[in-house]
């Protein structure tokens, strides 16, 4: 998925996820500390990054499209915050080192292995020692629903899949799970869902 895919998703005045925060991001809301360094990988229109933002965090938020990015300004400048949002491409970033306290990736699976490998090991690398990666995405299943998300199998995640990526981390919370999510007009019905909370080791 392209630039010029996401420019085209993007071109709209409506926000096409909504401007509230991803549900289960939120619900973790007891993780964010006020000044943590956060980073929101393909945070698109801003609703997640801006909230991070309105929990004190100090928020780091990359996307591929210009588009989004404009939106998302505009959203943090409403809502009375600010946030660092970078112009990029994930695939292509300089992720830097033990940079972000929290690393959150909420629906972030547009890309199929072997470039979706480049984005695990950024995350990995760019997490302090005892920093937490807050992260959800749809499963196979997904698939049947329609409801949302890539339409490419490989694309999508399992219990068993995450936990070879962070096994060796402090998993908190992984659970996959159905239910209903309305997050603007692009994810909303019923949804095949994973989720997961880890903390890497210090």
């Amino acid at each position: 998925m392209s630039a010029d895919f996401w420019n085209a998703r993007y071109a709209t005045d409506a926000y096409i996820f909504g401007t509230a925060p991803n549900v289960f991001l939120a619900s973790q809301a007891g993780l964010i500390r006020p000044v943590m360094r956060a980073l929101a990988i393909a945070d698109g229109e801003g609703r997640n990054g801006v909230w991070l933002a309105e929990q004190g965090a100090q928020v780091h938020a990359i996307d591929v499209s210009p588009f989004a990015l404009d939106k998302a300004r505009k959203l943090a400048a409403a809502r009375g915050v600010a946030a660092d949002f970078e112009l990029a491409d994930v695939l292509n970033w300089d992720w830097p080192d033990a940079a972000y306290d929290l690393v959150v990736a909420i629906f972030i699976q547009f890309a199929p292995p072997p470039e979706r490998d480049r984005i695990i090991a950024g995350i990995r690398r760019s997490l302090k020692p005892g920093g937490l990666l807050i992260l959800q995405g749809y499963t196979p299943k997904q698939i049947e629903f329609g409801t949302g998300g890539p339409a490419n199998p490989a694309n999508l995640y399992t219990a068993a899949l995450l936990r070879t990526w962070f096994g060796d981390w402090d998993i908190r919370h992984l659970v996959e799970h159905e239910d209903f999510i309305s997050e603007g007009t692009h994810h909303h019905g019923q949804s095949a869902l994973i989720d997961l909370v880890t903390r890497k080791p210090v």
